[in-house]
């Protein structure tokens, strides 16, 4: 009996693992997608070396990307030490700790509930869902697939508690709980999970029983004790997420976006998410937000078919624990991201059900069990569970090959939504990078079309304009992008660039100041500030912002060069030298930085010293 029980789970772990690997293998030759992968990889300079201790210590106390969330960024650093910037391989191991994921989901449930079969099916539905394509297939959502690998080790470690409490396995919940936290805030609501679990499977509890008539019961009180110190990291994490994302501009106010809307909203997202999960079709990366264009009777009937939801839940209770528990665990597990405070402004999001589907996949799973189990034709159950894997598994499939490429993802975005004016600009920007400048500057207007308000895509405009050598367009359209968003530094930068080729230097100068005040650690301004000061014979000034450009961003072999020219302006020879020979390290084939080298160095006498001309 026990050698039948380990070949079933040994040919289900096989299928889980076999599973995964046909839906996503392909992702592992794509490249990184122009929407959000630059923030965490190319373009992230404390990333973009590898794992090193000054970007631990960044990764610790930074905000950047409007979150908190240490662990994420040193993967990715990881990453890079161990494949450079690789795109295949950054999605690979996205699909490991997916893989991961879903074999832990499998034996946490196998273990908890003894039923096998069942725990098998949610694990498959967990590893194929279409709708999890996206925190698998991007790898800027490595945040996702990392914190449920934490979330897996927590809940297993909470199992292993619970057959034999000791501080040392309370110890080990704690810690794996913290490390999800520091890989995405989303986990915040993993202690009211462990309190369902108690319920069920785990039968630490029932409201139908009195714990006095049943020793293997436990006081609820005692059971929410037990996790005070899970409910304090949660507490500590919402705090520093909310600060995060304040500081990064993702909260948006009351005055934006109004309490109604906001419950109103949420109420779709449950209900749409519902929807998607039996019927994943019309999946996008970005669905607009309505603001507060929202259908009075959609609204109506989202919460009325979630009310009978939780009412028929309830009543099921006593009987079928397995409906309320999963039920509760979608419900619970979605507060954080459904919008009651609105981050972002989309309306939803399929990444977002990365851990809440587990719930409905339970209460399904569990179901169809109980269901087949009265079936006089069990093979015709386990035919119908298999069609409809496979029909997931190819939806998944057919969804994962849009992420290929940033065009092939937002141009299906485009099919699939209406007037989305964040993928008009993304796909704008993919497009400029391309060079395809005309197409780009197509989808820039669209996008200010349908928001004109929308902040990133007037600058974005611009600096397809600048591409054309059309100054006048180009610094209207940075103008009305600071118009918009006044502390927008990049725009500042690129209007004080453009003001420089119009002049008068002095205006280009002062946006160069302003850029630095709303971000000192951006390198092109101190580069762009120090260049234009040299011109204006500030040569001070000039030299303190060309080495604060070097010191933030070594690579940067303009930086280096005008560095190199202010020093052989001020008789610093020498340091010029080495500030040449370093751009041309870095930059073999840069033609100006050899010609400076040439100069300084014809300016020695025969004893090797350097003199004046």
């Amino acid at each position: 009996m026990k050698g039948r029980i380990l070949t079933g789970r040994c040919a289900i772990v096989l299928l889980l693992a076999g599973m995964v690997v046909i839906v996503y293998g392909k992702t592992a030759g794509y490249p990184f997608v122009m929407y959000d992968d630059p923030l965490y990889t190319v373009a992230n300079p404390f990333v973009a070396k590898g794992l090193t201790l000054a970007g631990a210590e960044w990764a610790a106390r930074t905000f950047h990307a409007a979150n908190w969330h240490p662990v994420t960024w040193l993967s990715h650093m990881m990453d890079v030490s161990l494949f450079g910037m690789n795109a295949g391989n950054h999605h690979l191991v996205n699909l490991l700790f997916h893989m991961a994921n879903t074999l832990l989901l499998f034996h946490f449930l196998a273990r908890a509930t003894g039923r096998m079969w069942e725990s098998g099916l949610v694990a498959a539905l967990f590893a194929i869902h279409p709708l999890h394509v996206e925190s698998v297939a991007w790898v800027a959502e490595r945040k996702d697939v990392l914190s449920t690998f934490f979330l897996m080790l927590t809940l297993l470690a909470y199992a292993r508690y619970c057959e034999r409490p000791a501080r040392s396995r309370y110890a080990a919940i704690l810690l794996f709980f913290a490390l999800g936290l520091m890989s995405k805030p989303m986990l915040v609501t993993v202690p009211f999970v462990l309190l369902l679990l108690d319920y069920w499977p785990l039968g630490r509890f029932s409201p139908f029983r009195s714990p006095a008539g049943d020793t293997g019961f436990l006081p609820p009180m005692q059971l929410l004790r037990e996790k005070v110190p899970l409910f304090v990291l949660s507490g500590v994490s919402c705090l520093v997420t909310y600060l995060a994302q304040e500081k990064g501009g993702a909260v948006s106010t009351l005055a934006v976006l109004p309490g109604w809307a906001r419950g109103a909203n949420a109420l779709l997202a449950y209900a749409g998410y519902l929807w998607k999960t039996v019927w994943p079709s019309g999946l996008a990366v970005y669905y607009p937000h309505p603001g507060t264009a929202i259908s009075v009777w959609k609204v109506a009937a989202a919460g009325t078919f979630l009310c009978w939801v939780t009412a028929v839940a309830v009543r099921q209770a006593r009987n079928r624990p397995y409906i309320l528990v999963g039920w509760l665990w979608y419900l619970g597990t979605l507060v954080p991201v459904a919008g009651f405070v609105q981050v972002g402004l989309q309306t939803m999001a399929d990444r977002y059900t990365y851990v809440p589907l587990i719930g409905i996949f339970i209460a399904a799973a569990w179901g169809m069990g109980d269901l087949a189990r009265g079936w006089k034709v069990p093979r015709l159950a386990a035919g119908i569970i298999v069609f409809w894997l496979a029909g997931l598994a190819v939806c998944a499939w057919y969804q994962a090959g849009f992420w290929r490429d940033s065009s092939s993802l937002f141009t299906r975005d485009l099919e699939v939504t209406r007037e989305n004016w964040f993928i008009r600009n993304s796909l704008g920007w993919s497009l400029l990078r391309e060079g395809k400048d005309a197409e780009s500057i197509h989808q820039f207007r669209e996008a200010i079309r349908i928001r004109p308000e929308y902040a990133e895509a007037h600058y974005n405009l611009g600096k397809a304009l600048s591409r054309f050598e059309t100054i006048d367009e180009a610094i209207a359209s940075f103008e009305s992008a600071l118009r918009f968003r006044p502390e927008y530094a990049e725009a500042h930068n690129d209007l004080g660039a453009a003001l420089e080729i119009k002049g008068p230097a002095e205006m280009a100068i002062a946006h160069y100041r302003e850029a630095l005040r709303l971000r000192p650690d951006f390198a092109e301004v101190h580069y762009n500030l120090g260049r234009a000061l040299s011109l204006q014979n500030a040569v001070g000034e000039a030299t303190i912002h060309l080495r604060e450009a070097v010191r933030l961003s070594p690579e940067y072999v303009e930086a280096r060069n005008n560095l190199g020219v202010i020093l052989a302006r001020q008789g610093e020879y020498a340091e010029a030298e080495s500030q040449f020979r370093e751009a041309l390290r870095i930059k073999p084939d840069y033609a100006g930085a050899q010609r400076n080298l040439e100069r300084v160095l014809g300016g020695m006498d025969d004893a090797g010293r350097k003199t004046r001309r």
